[in-house]
């Protein structure tokens, strides 16, 4: 049963849809093309990847597979000669790393599990590999489907649902002028759950802005606190010694290594109300990693601001506006260019990218009050992120901003009443 958790209401039709096309019988079984197929639009898998996992109806056995592998073989000792590739009632599937063989892969495989997102980058959504299945049924009406469906992302998160028999997919030739189909089709569908995925959240929001001092970090404890016996209280001093020797890749003990920060969160995002003009105001954006175990290949953010309806300009990252909902234009969502700035380094000098974004103001809507310039959600790779207490924001001082925004009109005004004072004179 899919968790009601794992609603998005800012991707409220996302999920992994993977389809099992039966491409032709064997004399025990069937050959199958599995494609999984990533359909969030901002949500991905990110490396060591995906691993599947189901359990057979029957008895069946996996005789040869292309394009990904079982982590285990399991027992076939009861088969003479030719030997499965696995035996195991529940078995689990990885897929296979960049630079396998040729003769090896089929199209769409051998990522090393990662899926990207939708949106993000569509041509590498998909993921697939063939698997040739034995002791199982070789007609429609015999195939049993597998059950119990698992999928890791590399942990929990996702929740699948039962196999579903749909019509077969119908594929077109090369050349496009012969329309072939498959001997029959089933779906699995599974959905995203933050509460499942980890204990605790994954990022925070701090804020600040160009009208107040104040600097409103992330809320503490955000992600965990330090000094406890929780996994997600370990972390070390930036001023530490003994960092080098910490550092994964540099010692045989590799734990997620935070930063320690009043918040302990691997990621933070900080948006500043950076420039106020007549017509415009700007607003600087910062990702920062805190995490010295793991660098963000193709992050992604979604922000949530009833302003995103006026954005004129973006520097250095890429943008899609997002509309769950007709006609509400208040949602993006941004990426690094790629090659550029896709890349988030790990915790260190390098560990942080960032951007500004121009917004034309509406005079109907826009305010600088009651934190209307601050963002209502963000996402960072499709976990919420926590925010500041409404109360804690940065307030706008009770002079206002006109005096401060108009203070060349004023002075205007004096000199030409100056001036024709003179002229009257």
């Amino acid at each position: 049963v899919v968790s009601a958790e794992a609603y998005d209401a800012l991707d409220p039709s996302g999920n992994i849809t993977i389809k099992w096309d039966v491409i032709s019988w064997t004399p025990d079984g069937y050959v199958a093309v599995v494609t999984m197929y990533n359909f969030q639009q901002y949500r991905h898998i990110q490396a060591p990847g995906w691993t599947l996992g189901w359990t057979w109806a029957k008895k069946e056995v996996i005789w040869s597979m292309m394009g990904s592998q079982t982590t285990e073989q399991g027992d076939c000792s009861k088969y003479k000669g030719n030997t499965p590739h696995c035996c195991k009632k529940d078995p689990t599937v990885v897929d296979l790393l960049p630079g396998t063989p040729y003769n090896q892969q089929i199209a769409n495989c051998c990522k090393g599990g990662v899926l990207n997102s939708w949106v993000q980058d569509p041509a590498n959504a998909a993921s697939s590999f063939q698997v040739s299945v034995g002791a199982a049924g070789t007609t429609n009406k015999t195939v049993r489907v597998p059950r119990n469906f698992t999928l890791k992302a590399p942990g929990p998160g996702y929740t699948c649902g039962p196999a579903k028999i749909v019509k077969p997919t119908k594929f077109i030739t090369a050349d496009k002028r012969r329309i072939t189909q498959a001997m029959m089709t089933w779906n699995v569908t599974c959905t995203y759950s933050q509460f499942l995925a980890q204990k605790t959240p994954t990022c925070c929001v701090s804020l600040s802005s160009f009208y107040n001092n104040t600097i409103v970090n992330c809320p503490t404890c955000a992600c965990g606190c330090q000094n406890n016996s929780t996994e997600s209280g370990s972390c070390v001093s930036e001023r530490s010694s003994h960092l080098a020797s910490a550092v994964p890749g540099k010692s045989t003990n590799a734990p997620p290594l935070l930063q320690c920060t009043s918040h302990m969160c691997p990621v933070r995002i900080h948006w500043h109300v950076k420039l106020n003009y007549k017509e415009y105001w700007r607003v600087k954006i910062t990702i920062t990693n805190f995490n010295y175990a793991l660098n963000y290949s193709q992050w992604n953010l979604v922000v949530q601001h009833p302003n995103f309806d006026n954005l004129t300009q973006l520097f250095s990252f890429m943008y899609k506006p997002l509309t769950p909902y007709a006609g509400l234009n208040d949602t993006a969502m941004l990426w690094g260019l790629k090659f550029y700035n896709d890349f988030l380094n790990e915790a260190g000098p390098l560990g942080n990218v960032q951007s500004e974004l121009l917004f034309r103001k509406d005079a109907s809507t826009f305010t600088f009050e009651k934190g209307w310039a601050f963002p209502r959600r963000i996402y960072f790779n499709g976990d919420n992120c926590v925010m500041p207490p409404p109360d804690a924001y940065p307030w706008l001082p009770n002079t206002g901003l006109k005096p401060v925004i108009s203070l060349f009109q004023p002075v205007m005004t004096i000199l030409a009443s100056c001036v024709l004072l003179w002229a009257n004179m």
